[in-house]
């Protein structure tokens, strides 16, 4: 089966991006179908392609991935406006590809929610099957953000989620939360199935060399968060924990940041303004580098800003990176992220907007090495029985391409 697959911020493992696609489609390719991957220039990604761009595009195969790269650029640090308009952009000239290439299915995964308009045009006038993969429910993750608040820019997104869910074949969800939220939009469940990001397990595996970032000693407790440092994360809750931990005396607890997004200027400011020394913030790396940072950390810290829509709604990349690397997480806010770690003893669930918990919890988890390594163990123990990368491929290539 040839599958057109249209994800704007894919990347290989090159990058510092999410892998997620670049797995389902090797997978595909694994099973004997072939795969074309329609994508964007993200900051931070790496399509694995390196030629000049023509007319707008670029194209090449990778790991046996097919791929077609337009020349959009795209940052998180981008204004929303111009975010709008590279997605809109990048929705247009993939309309185009529906009606040039030759496939037999549609995949698209968001975000943004346009992913899913090449998908609704390859449905019904070209007859193609579409399947559309949600990982963020809009409009109400930015509507409960208060990132956009306009009720005719709202209503219009509204109606493009409802014709996508629709317009698909088949639906896949990313959380608990997401699958009822599709299925709230009038699609019944044996349309949709759950499989949620997964564990890299080639990756972080235990033979990896480890390395911590300059002003982290090996004595210290090392408590790192991957991803994007933007409104949606809430990284201020983290530096409110790093300034309760100054006024405790606990120097020793040293807590990481590595990545990039809009606003990682501001929070550093802040940690440089109030001389938080405990907080160091690095570079986002590749997958490589990362397997290796997280074989020398203690902890891994799951953050989000305190959003109800957040709790059941999300799926973390670094959530699943963490586990697969054995490391315990603690997380700030409840939700099915939070109930896992607790029924699984992988970790740390704390109230969010808690500075005082969630430094109780990092002080604890210095204080208790052994309670911490037993934790880490069941962290990985739960990555290989529940979320191992290569089993949740192969349940997608057999969801993707018509199976039950």
């Amino acid at each position: 089966m040839k599958i057109l697959y249209f994800h704007q911020h894919f990347s290989t493992p090159k990058g510092s991006a999410g892998i997620r696609s670049y797995e389902m489609a090797r997978r595909s390719i694994h099973h004997g179908h072939k795969v074309t991957m329609v994508c964007g220039s993200y900051g931070g990604g790496k399509t694995g392609l390196s030629g000049n761009f023509t007319k707008g595009k670029r194209v090449g195969s990778v790991d046996g991935i097919d791929i077609i790269e337009f020349d959009l650029s795209y940052s998180n640090a981008d204004t929303l406006l111009k975010r709008t308009k590279t997605f809109m952009k990048f929705s247009i000239k993939s309309i185009g590809l529906v009606f040039t290439e030759n496939y037999d299915l549609v995949f698209a995964t968001t975000t943004p929610l346009t992913a899913g308009i090449p998908g609704i045009f390859a449905r019904w006038f070209r007859r193609k099957p579409f399947v559309f993969e949600v990982r963020d429910l809009w409009p109400e993750l930015p509507k409960a953000m208060g990132v956009i608040k306009n009720p005719i820019v709202l209503s219009l997104m509204s109606f493009l989620e409802y014709v996508s869910y629709r317009s698909a074949c088949r639906c896949i969800g990313l959380s608990p939360g997401i699958v009822k939220g599709i299925e709230k939009r009038g699609v019944t469940l044996d349309k949709i199935k759950l499989i949620p990001n997964g564990c890299d397990l080639n990756i972080f595996n235990t033979d990896v060399k480890s390395w911590r970032p300059e002003g982290v000693e090996d004595s210290d407790l090392m408590a790192v968060f991957t991803g994007t440092h933007g409104v949606a994360n809430g990284l201020d809750a983290a530096l409110d924990v790093a300034k309760e931990l100054k006024k405790r005396g606990r120097d020793d607890i040293k807590l990481v940041f590595v990545g990039q997004g809009k606003l990682k200027p501001q929070l550093q400011r802040r940690a440089e303004a109030e001389e938080l020394t405990n907080v160091i913030f690095c570079s986002p790396v590749d997958k490589a580098k990362l397997a290796e940072l997280m074989s020398g950390a203690d902890i891994g810290l799951q953050l989000l800003a305190n959003i109800p829509a957040f709790y059941f709604g999300t799926s973390p990349n670094k959530f699943f990176d963490y586990i697969a690397a054995g490391l315990p997480v603690l997380n700030n806010y409840p939700g099915w992220l939070a109930d896992m770690i607790t029924e699984e003893n992988c970790g740390y669930a704390v109230a969010p907007e808690n500075a005082k918990l969630f430094a109780d919890a990092l002080e604890s988890a210095s204080e208790d090495k052994g309670k911490l390594e037993i934790m880490g163990a069941n962290a990985k123990k739960l990555a290989k029985a529940s979320f191992a990368r290569e089993d949740l491929a192969d349940m997608w290539v057999e969801w993707v391409t018509g199976g039950k």
